[in-house]
């Protein structure tokens, strides 16, 4: 009888000590997204990257990746929260939402702040001026070089960190919250050079609702040479087993041909295809 009233008793301290650790160590992202069959996104509102669609819902090359990958998991509804380009970051780490789906670069920066995905684009920096280039702007240096021209860039992106690092001055460089008004100064005359990633021209040029603009052709980047970026889904760093989880589904999804066509839909082309990097080999500026 004592041995069976033990018995129970260490049993049931044994229950209580799980509960205990389990209730400290309380739920990951990872385990209440697959629980719910939720995620949410942050994205900046930016086409082809991650936007409102006509019907309300999430859309652009990120979100359609980040669905096609957690639905292999059960995961169908993705949910997302609109913020600046800049303050994608800061709020991700704020628990604003579980990952970033808006074209974000990989850079050894902000790999000390998010954990990335493995890359799903390499992308190159493109400019857009009103028809006929009358600056003849073909490249960050002529727009270093040329105290007449104005350029503008969104704020905390790669394209930015590239003119500046081809000595393109802050005094006649103004940052911009999004795709949207950065076109919008250009077609008002307030810059004279745009910059984005190539991709992002292509998407602009498309916009029937858009006219006067032109690509630069060609257009040389930091150094008189393409300076490429990789682009991926950012977690928080915490969540290294959520983007563990991702990544996994990522390959898979590059193998079945579901990230080509993904690709097709927004307008990139087979040369924009990331090539089989690991994001930690990104991270340290390999």
């Amino acid at each position: 009888m004592r041995r069976t009233r033990f018995f129970r008793t260490a049993v049931l301290a044994f229950i209580t000590v799980l509960m205990a650790t389990a209730a400290g160590r309380g739920e990951t992202t990872r385990e209440r997204v697959l629980r719910e069959g939720t995620i949410v996104i942050g994205i900046s509102n930016g086409a082809p990257w991650g936007y409102r669609g006509a019907d309300g819902e999430p859309t652009g090359f990120h979100p359609d990746l980040v669905r096609a990958a957690f639905a292999r998991l059960g995961v169908t509804k993705v949910d997302m929260v609109i913020a600046e380009f800049g303050a994608l970051i800061p709020a991700l780490n704020a628990n604003r939402f579980d990952a970033i789906a808006a074209g974000l670069y990989i850079s050894p920066e902000r790999c000390k702040l998010v954990a990335f995905s493995d890359p799903d684009l390499k992308l190159a920096d493109a400019a857009l001026v009103m028809k006929g280039n009358p600056k003849n702007v073909h490249g960050y240096a002529d727009i270093a070089a040329r105290e007449d021209i104005r350029f503008g860039v969104g704020r905390g992106s790669t394209t930015a960190k590239n003119a500046s690092a081809a000595g393109v001055p802050q005094d006649r460089t103004q940052l911009f919250p999004d795709i949207q008004s950065n076109v919008a100064a250009l077609l008002a005359g307030r810059i004279d050079v745009a910059a984005f990633s190539a991709p992002t021209v292509a998407r602009i040029l498309s916009d029937d609702n858009i006219s006067g603009l032109e690509r630069v052709m060609p257009f040389q980047g930091t150094g008189g040479q393409d300076r490429f970026g990789y682009s991926a889904i950012a977690f928080r760093m915490d969540d290294s087993d959520l983007r563990d989880l991702y990544n996994a589904q990522l390959q898979a999804l590059k193998s079945d041909g579901t990230v080509a066509k993904i690709m097709a839909k927004y307008g990139f082309s087979e040369e924009e295809t990331a090539p089989d990097l690991k994001s930690d080999q990104l991270c340290k500026g390999d």
